[in-house]
């Protein structure tokens, strides 16, 4: 909604529909909700996690080190949009 125009925002139909049908609805909706088009990220290991596993802390740094590039990435997008 940029410029303070209301009804062009990117969810405003959805707000819209829940607003509409507030008095009438019968319980949580949220799980009819469109799939996006990204699949979920994963990281994979050459061994199957057991709880008792000794690379334990490897596998900690892995997705750690995973999950710090992907909110980059975001924060690389997001500054990049501010630049237009």
């Amino acid at each position: 909604m940029a410029g303070g125009e209301s009804g062009k925002g990117l969810y405003d139909h959805l707000y819209r529909r829940f607003f509409e049908q507030r008095d009438s609805h019968d319980g949580y909706s949220f799980q009819e909700a469109p799939g996006g088009s990204a699949p979920t990220p994963t990281v994979s290991f050459s061994q199957k996690l057991r709880w008792w596993i000794w690379t334990r802390g490897q596998r900690r740094k892995k997705i750690l080190a995973e999950r710090d590039r992907l909110q980059r990435e975001i924060l690389q997008i997001k500054n990049t949009g501010k630049s237009k």
